[in-house]
């Protein structure tokens, strides 16, 4: 049996894809855990055991795990990009329409005419205040073309909007689903300067944090709207406080609310609901779970963010992975452990990112605890693991 905790409720649908009378998944931690999954939790603080060799993230973002961490001990790290990318796309043309038509402060408005007579007609003398622009002919910039941002360009073509979108890393999967009327541009200068929306779908990191600044809105349209459905540090909370103050923006949407932006009546803030669907955490849980398997039992890997994808079908005998440092001849040095214990390699598969490399070999016949003791020992393994 092999044990899963889990730091999370995760759904029983994505619970399901890992067979009862093979896994058994708890809450309670155990000496024979073999992989974590969850949703929220922090993990920066945690004491991962060593016997932990894969955590499964039902989400895309990873900012809760500690990446560098589990890289120096060998776990692989999985996350499911496009499990809930419709439910943000939903929830971002929400932000849109809610940021050009004032519904809702209409909506706090109409409700302190509760119990006045004739509530009609103040209705109609009033309404005037929440006068908004269409989307139709608009201009939106999208930052970030991955499998959010992609969903989020084509609904807005749909919706008459001119549709900008940026993203230097752009992956031919993602460009073959981008619909042809988009405006593919190579600098964020052309989307700063040409739109009168813009909504970020990009990964918090180094080059990311605090790219909405007041150096960066000084470049925007006068007015510009903003959407936030990725990561709050993707924003200077005072620099766009500031910039709604002056009017330079005219509406910032976030679902990463902070004290300093609760209150400020250009902010229109939600509690995380961006993901928050039974269907999109069905979705990445059934993802979570599958790679998780996949990984356990035949060391393959998909969407994994500290080593790269790597599949290869099982040809008999036994299969040895191992998780070890990018260095040079180190390939041939583990083959040549086989080699001198007489045995023979059969299939061989090796991928690399940064400074870790992952390789997983199908060997003829039984390999002996020695061999993987002399493994272990080799200059630069971090993690050997022999599948039967």
């Amino acid at each position: 049996m092999v044990n899963i905790r889990l730091l999370n409720k995760i759904s029983p649908e994505g619970l399901a894809q890992l067979d009862s009378t093979k896994y058994a998944c708890s809450e309670e931690g155990s000496t024979e855990d073999q992989g974590i999954i969850l949703r929220s939790a922090s993990m920066h603080d945690m004491d991962i055991p060593s016997h932990i060799r894969a955590i499964a993230r039902a989400g895309a973002g990873v900012n809760n795990i500690p990446i560098d961490k589990c890289s120096q001990q060998g776990i692989v790290v999985f996350n499911t990009p496009g499990g809930n990318a419709n439910a943000v796309k939903e929830m971002v043309m929400t932000g849109l329409l809610l940021s050009a038509r004032k519904v809702y402060p209409g909506m706090q408005w109409v409700q302190t005419l509760k119990g006045q007579p004739e509530v009609p007609k103040l209705v109609e003398k009033g309404k005037g205040k929440f006068v908004g622009p269409e989307l139709m002919g608009k201009k939106l910039g999208v930052i970030g073309l991955g499998a959010i941002g992609v969903l989020v360009c084509n609904l807005a073509h749909h919706f008459g909007m001119e549709v900008y979108g940026y993203d230097p890393y752009l992956s031919i999967d993602s460009a073959l689903k981008l619909t042809r009327s988009v405006h593919r541009v190579n600098s964020l200068k052309e989307i700063y300067s040409n739109c009168d929306f813009i909504t970020l779908h990009v990964p918090l990191g180094k080059e990311t944090k605090g790219m909405i600044n007041s150096q960066s809105i000084a470049t925007m349209k006068h007015g510009v709207r903003i959407m936030n459905f990725s990561r709050g540090e993707l924003v200077e909370t005072q620099d766009i406080l500031a910039a709604l103050d002056e009017k330079n923006v005219y509406c910032y949407v976030t679902d990463f609310p902070n004290d300093d932006l609760l209150g400020h009546p250009g902010v229109l803030a939600l509690p995380h609901l961006g993901a928050s669907t039974p269907e999109s955490e069905d979705v990445c849980a059934s993802m979570a779970a599958s790679q998780l398997r996949d990984f356990l039992e035949n060391g393959n890997i998909k969407n994994s963010v500290n080593i790269p994808d790597l599949h290869m079908e099982r040809t008999g005998g036994e299969r040895v992975t191992l998780f070890h440092q990018n260095i040079p001849e180190t390939l041939a040095k583990y083959t040549g452990v086989f080699a001198s214990h007489n045995i023979n390699i059969r299939n061989l598969i090796n991928k690399s990112k940064g400074e870790y490399a992952y390789t997983v070999l199908d060997l003829d016949g039984h390999v002996p605890p020695a061999v993987l003791e002399q493994l272990e020992q080799a200059k630069g393994i971090i993690r050997v693991t022999l599948l039967k």
